[in-house]
């Protein structure tokens, strides 16, 4: 049986998502999993992997490689984490509004009127789901080009932010997305986003 059937029939029999398969030359076969997503948890607070699912899944999956005779060195079972890649349909519509980075297979050429170099493949921006009355659904990132803020630095009041910009896209012209690792170290709100006492 072929090494992507066997892992991924075990990791979904176990309960899980099979997000991803590494293998590298030096015999590491690492395995990320995901608990399951459906449309109704939608605004439901997130579940994570936690380190008792992986102990699970690879347990099962020691004994599921050595039955199918897989050769490998090391197995390593994890979750997504913060950079988590997005590879089907389901992945993008459970993550819309969510800051994105995506790669795409070609550059994008003149666009934008020029506000857009037209050798960049790779932009960072909010993914948003664009519904067009009798055209199926399709995805855009929106984004500013703002220069990077320094810490401490004082930002005028009167500036004029950047404009936005816009990128439609289909699964099939992206190398690859994935979740924005964006992490807030300070552990509370912004003063504009703090509840009023």
């Amino acid at each position: 049986m072929a090494l992507q059937q066997t892992v991924e029939q075990t990791v979904t029999g176990l309960g899980y998502d099979l997000v991803e398969i590494e293998r590298s030359a030096s015999g590491l076969l690492r395995i990320t999993i995901d608990l399951p997503w459906s449309p109704e948890a939608a605004g439901q607070p997130p579940v994570y992997v936690n380190v008792e699912d992986c102990e699970k899944v690879t347990r099962q999956l020691q004994f599921a490689l050595e039955v199918d005779d897989v050769d490998y060195r090391r197995l390593e079972v994890s979750s997504p984490g913060l950079d988590r890649p997005l590879r089907h349909e389901q992945d993008f519509i459970r993550f819309a509004g969510e800051i994105i980075d995506i790669t795409l297979k070609a550059p994008l050429g003149a666009a934008a009127g020029g506000l857009v170099s037209g050798n960049r493949k790779k932009f960072r921006g909010t993914l948003e789901r664009v519904e067009a009355e009798g055209a199926a659904p399709s995805w855009q990132i929106v984004w500013r080009d703002e220069p990077a803020v320094k810490p401490g630095q004082k930002v005028s009041k009167k500036r004029i932010p950047a404009p936005l910009q816009v990128l439609g896209f289909t699964l099939d012209e992206l190398r690859d997305a994935r979740l924005a690792p964006i992490v807030d170290f300070k552990g509370r709100a912004s003063a504009k986003e703090a509840p009023s006492a």
